[in-house]
């Protein structure tokens, strides 16, 4: 069983920056891909940054890419999203998931992650 607890979300002003944490727990497996997704009101679940925990390969969507970056640290089972030049489009709830291996690409969608975590609030004012 794999736990995934995020933590760093709150309010923040157009233009400030946040860091996000996603720690894992239980059985923890060194193949995985483990990434960001965010869901707004009344939107679909996004896909948002991912990373191979082993060799550190990172994707990102369009919307975030420059602004966004995704980092683990394989020591603490831990991994982040800092996320700077925040706008307010980027409100939402963001969830970390993990694709458990056997994995053959880096997944961008929500149905290829096995394991997610309860989600972390973000909201950013103009």
């Amino acid at each position: 069983q794999v736990q995934l607890v995020e933590s760093g979300g709150g309010l923040v002003q157009a233009g400030g920056s946040l860091r996000l944490s996603c720690a894992v727990s239980g059985r923890t497996f060194s193949s995985a891909v483990m990434g960001w997704f965010r869901q707004a009101p009344g939107k679909e679940r996004e896909f948002v940054a991912a990373i191979t925990w082993s060799a550190g390969n990172t994707k990102y969507a369009d919307s975030v890419k420059g602004r966004f970056t995704i980092s683990r640290d394989n020591a603490k089972n831990t991994m982040y999203l800092q996320m700077n030049s925040l706008k307010p489009e980027d409100t939402a709830v963001y969830y970390c998931a993990g694709d458990a291996p056997p994995v053959k690409w880096i997944a961008t969608m929500t149905y290829e992650y096995d394991y997610w975590g309860q989600g972390t609030q973000v909201t950013v004012s103009s």
